[in-house]
């Protein structure tokens, strides 16, 4: 199978499937500093707590190289981890997201919509305020979104439970005093599954600011 290739599994029902990224896996408690969002003004990114457990993994190969790893509680905050090697020895990039808001398109039109959106240099959106794209930074004509497939994992040793589609792209707002704000928005669907689009808040945060 593809993963025993990626990452050196002999086939075995016991060789990990997924990667352990600075102690982060499926089973885990990953602890935050809260001044990673406490500190800035302003912010929609808010926690009530400090401590994420681990129920899920997903992991993503990028076409152009490199692997995005991301790590997930029940309640489906994001820990997003990007590397170029499968195994996330060095991952140096650090995302926590928390979901902003979640709809189901109802009509053709409403999927259309929010992929032109995902198209634009701005992302406008209601009771957030507005964000710059990240991705394709100093380029103001529409881009085409980023489109992932992600095989999401429920134990280290297992397989995938799902593969899911992503069309996404990246916003971001500058917050006081030094910081910054990151919009993901995603029209997403799981293999057999119904089209959600979904937007997350997030911020980018340091190798120091958590511990597994």
């Amino acid at each position: 199978m593809i993963f025993n290739r990626l990452f050196g599994g002999s086939g075995g029902s016991s060789a990990p499937a997924v990667a352990v990224v600075r102690n982060v896996t499926i089973g885990r408690q990953v602890r935050v500093d809260p001044l990673a969002w406490r500190a800035l003004e302003g912010t929609r990114f808010h926690l009530d707590r400090d401590t994420l457990e681990i129920t899920a993994q997903g992991l993503i190969k990028l076409d152009e190289g490199g692997y995005v790893h991301r790590f997930y509680t029940d309640d489906e905050l994001m820990l997003q981890a990007v590397s170029q090697t499968p195994d996330g020895s060095d991952a140096d990039d650090f995302t926590l997201f928390q979901p902003w808001s979640s709809s189901y398109p109802t009509v053709r039109a409403d999927t259309e919509l929010f992929v032109h959106r995902l198209s634009q240099p701005v992302w406008d959106e209601p009771e957030i305020g507005r964000y710059d794209r990240f991705w394709y930074e100093g380029d103001d004509r529409p881009q085409p979104p980023i489109q992932l497939w992600e095989a999401i994992y429920h134990e280290r040793t297992g397989a995938p439970v799902r593969h899911v589609r992503q069309n996404c792209m990246l916003f971001a707002r500058e917050v006081a005093p030094e910081g910054q704000e990151l919009l993901l928005a995603l029209a997403m669907q799981p293999e057999d599954g119904d089209l959600t689009h979904e937007i997350m808040i997030g911020l980018a945060v340091s190798p120091g600011e958590f511990t597994a």
